[in-house]
């Protein structure tokens, strides 16, 4: 999906989602502001789904070496690097809402990671397992 594609299908879930939510929001009695940022929510939206869609290790290195050089005509009102992470938690909400909108159907199939844990001394690993059988 090419970066347009996303932000139209983030833009309509976001013209649909968020009077919804709003309208739900519990208050408590007095008006709450909500100042506009210069960038739009489903452009933060948009750079954090295209940064897990990407091969970097850390947003940091995205946002600065790929977002800021390379994606200037896209995102026109780009900010700084602090104040984008300052803005990522009001699209969290949004953004968990937008993804399980758009997740596939269960097929049954499922993935168990097999590493290894941790959990105490070697020398302790069978008492301790007799311990919680036990109980």
């Amino acid at each position: 999906m090419s970066l347009e594609d996303l932000f139209c299908d983030v833009d309509e879930f976001r013209q649909v989602f968020l009077p919804a939510w709003h309208r739900q929001l519990l208050t408590e009695g007095t008006r709450q502001r909500r100042r506009a940022s210069r960038l739009t929510l489903s452009e933060i939206m948009t750079i954090l789904i295209d940064f897990h869609q990407a091969r970097y290790r850390n947003f940091k290195a995205f946002y600065l070496l790929q977002v800021c050089p390379h994606c200037r005509g896209e995102f026109p009102n780009l900010l700084s690097y602090n104040r984008f992470v300052a803005l990522m938690p009001t699209a969290l909400m949004p953004l968990c809402i937008y993804l399980h909108t758009r997740r596939g159907e269960d097929t049954g199939i499922a993935f168990i990671d097999a590493t290894s844990l941790v959990v105490c001394h070697n020398r302790r690993i069978h008492g301790e397992v007799l311990d919680l059988l036990e109980k």
